[in-house]
């Protein structure tokens, strides 16, 4: 969510024990693609890295990881917190003000996906500003993540999720998000993430405050 990416339906952590065999073996595998990836970039870039290494430091197919991961830049971009997101606004208060709701779920995922290792999630919006095939993924991914808000907005709210309003209010959120994980990386990482969030959030909300002098 942090990188507003693609979603996935494997958000529970692979030791959950409510989960089957197979579910299990699933995540594992997944997280073992990723820390590959992850690791192969770090050492040597994300260009120079192909699927047949990341296949190899996994200890599973290429076909495996395409069958996770339908691009290489996917690998990056998907995370498991959109659906987690949407569970979490369907939990809230039925009298909570929208966008009270949204902001609590938004932190949510925001420190869910801070549980990542700081290099991590540092390495993930690096190569969404530096790695052009990344970004242009992550915009390509915008607009699924998009229509999952919609549809929770639509059930918050009792809005039409396919009215223009609904789709312009939920896609600003998403672009918001997008480029306050890209200021981020392009500042050095330096700044509190939730507390951009929080920035960014008021922005949408109430539209640009009034320039400091």
């Amino acid at each position: 969510m942090t990188g507003m990416t693609a979603p996935d339906t494997s958000y529970p952590p692979a030791d959950n024990p409510r989960l089957g065999l197979r579910e299990r073996k699933k995540i594992k595998t997944r997280e073992a693609i990723r820390s590959a990836t992850y690791a192969l970039v770090e050492e040597q870039g994300y260009d120079a890295t192909t699927v047949e290494q990341i296949a190899e430091r996994a200890e599973v197919s290429p076909s495996t990881v395409f069958r996770y991961f339908p691009t290489k830049e996917d690998i990056v971009l998907t995370d498991e917190y959109d659906p987690l997101m949407l569970e979490e606004l369907r939990t809230r208060p039925a009298d909570e003000p929208w966008p009270d709701s949204l902001r609590y779920v938004l932190h949510r995922a925001v420190q869910l996906g801070m549980k990542e290792p700081l290099r991590v999630s540092r390495l993930r919006t690096r190569l969404m500003t530096e790695v052009p095939a990344v970004r242009s993924r992550m915009l390509e991914s915008m607009s699924a993540t998009g229509r999952m808000l919609c549809q929770a907005i639509g059930e918050r709210t009792g809005r039409d999720p396919d009215s223009l309003e609904v789709r312009v209010y939920a896609m600003s959120i998403i672009g918001g998000l997008m480029e306050t994980s890209m200021y981020w990386a392009e500042n050095g990482h330096e700044a509190d993430f939730d507390a951009l969030v929080d920035r960014a959030l008021n922005v949408i909300g109430q539209g640009l405050p009034p320039e400091n002098h």
